[in-house]
């Protein structure tokens, strides 16, 4: 936003400049889609971004129903709800949805959950709230349910209370999830069937943990080319990925895709830095380790290789998707953090770990203040009838 601070700015950017600047955050899709829509709206929108979430979806590549409303609601004005992952825990846990939250059925239901709550008079700062909540309070291993503003009114935290009174009786529980209804059978907002309550993990019980499939294992064979000779100082070789599918666009080390130990690993890699710099010595090929990264879906072992020139004619002609940089210019290039963690392996350096920053804790008001509009809008929403066996209250409503 510094270098670019209009639509304008970024739609005159290229994607390499665009790349360069996001190289490191991961996701790089939503770095082309960015500069796509912007030059969507400059070039055929006359400069205007669409205002509603209908609108946005319809006429922005890229933007989905999540991303439609937040736009619409926080910077138009929209009452348009918004569901993301903080979203889904909140609801979960404040209507008790025992059922797989990533499932067609329960994502419907969330939305229209989503969408009777938002605030007509605030939408942007009501869903705004509804985020932070689920990122600091309602938080996924260790929410805090005492400073929680919604606690009295949370189906989950009920439940917690109520299943700690029926242990003390030796009584065995039951189902309390949004809407059961048990002449209709078993409720399709339930987990099928409901999973055994877990007395350890309190409200954490909800929302249920989708299945996933652990992402898909490659593996891929990488090589440092270097010009230790080159004019102006040394150089390595880099080459870009194809405009689309993983990393498009990016920069990389030249590499090629490999059984696990496969025997002709070696043989492919030359072959494909002869493509890139012409007749190259075999014997010169160095295995220095291995880097593992994973992507959303893939965890990708790279076996890493160096190869220098050192004692040959350095190479004068790059071709196209080629090019060699100085160190100080690869720590600057539109590359990914994988092939940063395969140069620091070629560095002789371990890759380094990253440490997630903590938030601040959230304080409570100490005096409740009169409800205003869209307090009266969370309370007409959330504030059902008490079940009948729904434990004494008094002492988080107070």
């Amino acid at each position: 936003m510094l270098k670019w601070p209009t639509l304008q700015d970024l739609a005159r950017a290229s994607l390499e400049e665009v790349n360069q600047l996001w190289a490191g955050l991961g996701y790089y899709s939503r770095a082309r889609r960015l500069q796509g829509g912007a030059r969507k709206v400059v070039e055929e929108l006359g400069g205007h971004v669409p205002r509603t979430a209908e609108t946005l979806q319809q006429l922005l590549p890229g933007v989905g129903r999540y991303t439609a409303g937040a736009i619409a609601s926080i910077a138009f004005g929209q009452a348009a709800g918004v569901v993301d992952g903080n979203v889904v825990r909140v609801l979960c846990r404040v209507r008790a949805i025992g059922a797989d939250p990533s499932s067609t059925l329960v994502s419907q239901h969330l939305w229209s959950l989503a969408q009777q709550l938002v605030d007509p008079a605030r939408p942007g700062d009501s869903n705004q709230a509804a985020m932070e909540l689920g990122a600091t309070v309602c938080t996924p291993q260790h929410p805090r349910c005492s400073q929680c503003p919604v606690q009295s009114l949370c189906r989950a935290h009920w439940r917690v209370e109520r299943e700690q009174h029926l242990a003390l009786q030796n009584l065995p529980g039951s189902p309390d999830v949004e809407e059961c209804a048990p002449s209709t059978g078993q409720c399709q907002l339930c987990a099928p069937p409901m999973e055994p309550w877990d007395q350890t993990l309190g409200v954490t019980n909800f929302p249920r943990k989708a299945s996933r499939r652990p992402p898909r294992e490659e593996c891929s064979a990488v090589c440092v080319l270097e010009q230790p000779r080159a004019r102006g100082g040394p150089r390595i070789l880099l080459v870009q990925r194809p405009s689309s599918g993983l990393l498009a666009g990016l920069w990389e080390f030249p590499c090629v895709t490999a059984e696990p130990s496969g025997p002709c690993e070696r043989q492919a890699l030359l072959g494909e830095l002869q493509r890139w710099a012409g007749p190259l010595p075999a014997t010169h090929l160095q295995h220095l380790g291995q880097v593992v990264h994973t992507f959303s879906h893939i965890k990708l072992t790279y076996q890493v290789y160096s190869l220098a020139l050192d004692g040959h004619t350095p190479v004068t002609a790059t071709p196209p998707g080629a090019r060699w940089l100085t160190r100080e210019e690869f720590h600057t290039a539109a590359v990914s953090t994988a092939m940063k963690k395969v140069f620091r392996v070629y560095e002789g350096q371990q890759p380094g770990t990253r440490k997630g920053s903590k938030r601040s804790p959230v304080s409570t008001p100490s005096s409740r203040k009169r409800p205003g509009p869209g307090q009266q809008v969370l309370d007409n929403f959330f504030r059902p009838h008490l079940p009948t066996d729904a434990p004494h209250l008094n002492s988080t409503a107070q």
